[in-house]
């Protein structure tokens, strides 16, 4: 299956000589939702501009949906719509105005139906007729998105959509990004709110210093980086660790009531492997508890080793 999105060799420097993008090669498959993760500065939102076609790349090339967005920038820009981190709407204008507007600018043909079709989807129906400016937070983001949409493009650049969103709005326009997906757009997003990325997306990907240090599906990536802990709760206080389970390198609590076992997701067969030596030295629990790193501590580790 070919890309729908391919970066080959993408470096953008400033006049300054900031290196903003360092030889970025990326691939995004059709019907994908991508999740681009990075601290403030790495280079998230000049990527997604050079995509775009907003901010032009130093070296390296980006063709959308086959399209070089240099060459054959019309063909290319046709096939994306993007929901910038800025509330950028004309505040004078309708909601049905705007997103109509939208779609000409792509000079796609008046389809009343389709503007209908993506207001409601959008929960913004009953605003069509409401200028921008008397609209929330939340509603000024989801005409952005209906913006983004109006010309029925096959990419969908998301970046920081949630932000400033109330939880039960943004758990909606999840609900909407779903349905995108489903009905064969790709999705690429950015977002801070990583249990988002860990919920939503297909694959990852983790751009740091304007270098893309990993990218890989989502499930391998907490299968591999992700770590377990198991915490033995004892009905009695344990003097110190015996010497025989030394090589699980436990630690016990500072009340002697909790020995605590940290392991590689995947080697689950080692903690049956110590409940069973534990038995053999006499010591019993009475609760066992497990955990999980997120995909944030996952992204804080490897952002951190990459400083």
């Amino acid at each position: 299956m070919n890309p729908v999105i391919s970066v080959s060799r993408l470096s953008k420097t400033y006049a300054s000589g900031y290196k903003a993008l360092k030889e970025i090669d990326l691939d995004i498959r059709p019907g994908e939702i991508f999740a681009l993760l990075g601290p403030n500065g790495a280079g998230k939102t000049t990527l997604i501009s050079i995509i775009c076609g907003l901010v032009r790349a130093s070296e390296g090339t980006v063709t959308a949906d086959g399209h070089d967005i240099v060459r054959d920038y019309r063909a290319a820009r046709a096939k994306i719509g993007l929901v910038p981190q800025e509330l950028t709407t004309d505040a004078f204008e309708t909601v049905w105005a705007t997103v109509t507007f939208s779609r000409g600018l792509f000079g796609k043909r008046a389809n009343p139906a389709y503007v209908e079709k993506i207001l409601r989807e959008l929960s913004l129906w009953d605003k069509k007729d409401s200028k921008i400016m008397t609209l929330s937070g939340g509603m000024k983001r989801r005409v952005l998105i209906a913006k983004a949409l109006s010309h029925e493009p096959q990419i969908l650049f998301l970046d920081e959509p949630t932000a400033g969103v109330d939880v039960e709005l943004r758990r909606d326009m999840w609900n909407v990004v779903r349905g995108l997906r489903d009905s064969g757009v790709t999705i690429i997003l950015t977002t801070h709110y990583l249990e988002e990325a860990e919920e939503m997306a297909d694959r990852i990907g983790v751009i740091s210093k304007g270098e893309l240090i990993l990218v890989e599906e989502k499930t391998a990536l907490m299968s591999r980086l992700g770590k377990k802990t198991l915490t033995v709760q004892m009905p009695s206080r344990l003097a110190e660790v015996p010497a025989s389970l030394a090589p699980y390198a436990l630690t016990l609590s500072a009340d002697g009531t909790e020995l605590v076992y940290s392991y590689d997701a995947g080697e689950d067969s080692r903690m049956t492997a110590l409940l069973q030596d534990l038995a053999r030295e006499g010591i019993s629990f009475k609760d066992l508890r497990t955990e999980q790193s997120s995909l944030e501590d996952i992204f804080v580790s490897l952002v951190k080793d990459n400083r």
